[in-house]
């Protein structure tokens, strides 16, 4: 029987890959001059942001 994901799935998939040699790390905003720039899709926002308006994606 399947069961519902928790916000303990990426930790466990973290932990998964660094056993197996893969680096795992948090992914935040990048910066681009006074902006945030969104890492999934690029999008630019005001560095007061806290989730892409153009995704959706927001840092852990």
């Amino acid at each position: 029987m399947a069961t519902a994901p928790t916000g303990d799935d990426d930790a466990l998939f973290d932990e998964f890959l660094s056993e197996r040699g893969h680096e795992t790390e948090d992914v935040g905003w990048q910066e681009d001059y006074n902006k945030l720039q969104c890492p999934e899709c690029g999008g630019l926002h005001d560095t007061s942001a806290s989730e892409c308006s153009v995704c959706g994606w927001h840092p852990r």
